[in-house]
């Protein structure tokens, strides 16, 4: 009799043993948030390669690599304002395999410019981690009599309409920059758009306009070389390595501040558990020496946070630049 039972034991062991065996077996071939990740994950970009969005998305790819031991691939996908990249990724499986850098534009700017536009920035993404953000350089031409940010908006006061600014497309951050300033001055500028930035800036060299907000980098070796003539940065602080530039809150215009930003996103019902681990590891990573030199370079802070802490971020520009688009009449067609 013993021994019957303990050979019953045994088969039982052993099933339930085999039994565990596919179970693990099926959580990792699922990707269960337990094991994630167990296969290459998709970092989608929305612009070609070379910009910020897509430096920013090669750094966290690269560092989430080398910490949880499955590759991160950077998926460039351009085109339509960026705005491809975002519904692929609405729309993929909420399983964590899918991720964005997603951006001012796509996340807070657009949603007020297009109507239908195919996803909701709140709604259809589960919010990771901000990565890093990065503020505009005010510069003018420097034929005009403009050295400080009351100079300029007493210059367009006096000449209302006369003063030009451009920007590399309408809905980016340096054209909402100057529709803001506008606003709160209480001034009246003309805006010019171009299919890029370059060419803006070529033409304020050029003298065919008269001032720009700027990507600091972009902009900074035409000031540099006395090009042009650096005003203002529009962080909420001056920037470390630029403490010669005030902030136009500072100089002039209290309470203007336009930072772009950049953050990590997966799709809408992502398991917490994987958002989680994303947002730790990130934070971590983000924190290294390399990371912060290589953003640095590349005129960018890091900023990391919680999920909520980025929600409410998105929440609180969505309404920002609601406003400013709904007052200044801005109608934007793809």
């Amino acid at each position: 009799m013993k021994r019957i039972h303990l050979q019953r034991v045994a088969k039982t062991s052993l099933v339930l043993g085999f039994g565990f065996f596919i179970l693990s077996a099926s959580a990792a071939d699922s990707g269960k948030p337990s094991n994630y990740p167990v296969k290459p994950v998709r970092v989608v970009v929305g612009f070609a390669a070379g910009g910020a969005t897509d430096i920013v998305g090669r750094i966290v790819a690269q560092k989430l690599t080398e910490v949880l031991g499955q590759s991160f691939v950077v998926e460039n996908r351009p085109g339509a304002s960026a705005t491809i990249a975002a519904e692929l990724v609405a729309h993929a499986p909420a399983d964590g395999y899918t991720l964005l850098i997603a951006a001012t534009t796509t996340h807070s700017i657009l949603p007020s410019l297009m109507p239908k536009l195919g996803y909701d920035p709140l709604r259809d993404f589960a919010p990771i981690s901000l990565v890093a953000t990065t503020p505009l350089l005010l510069a003018v031409h420097p034929s005009l009599p403009i050295r400080s940010v009351k100079e300029m908006m007493a210059l367009a006061k006096k000449a209302p309409g006369q003063l030009s600014f451009g920007a590399g497309g309408t809905g980016t951050p340096p054209h909402m920059a100057g529709e803001l300033f506008k606003q709160m001055a209480s001034v009246n500028m003309l805006y010019v758009p171009y299919k890029g930035e370059a060419p803006a800036i070529s033409d304020l060299i050029g003298g065919q306009i008269s001032l720009i907000f700027s990507n600091v980098i972009a902009v900074l070796p035409q000031v540099q070389s006395n090009r042009l003539r650096g005003i203002a940065v529009t962080s909420q602080e001056r920037l470390a390595t630029l403490t010669q530039f005030p902030t136009v809150s500072e100089s002039g215009l209290p309470g203007f501040v336009v930072e772009a930003w950049y953050g990590l996103v997966s799709t809408a019902n992502t398991p917490p558990e994987v958002v989680a681990r994303l947002n730790t590891e990130l934070a971590r990573v983000m924190k290294q020496t390399d990371v912060k030199e290589r953003m640095a370079g590349q005129g960018l802070s890091v900023k990391t946070g919680s999920p909520s802490d980025m929600s409410a971020l998105m929440q609180a520009e969505i309404a920002k630049w609601t406003k400013v688009v709904k007052t200044a009449g801005i109608k934007f067609e793809l």
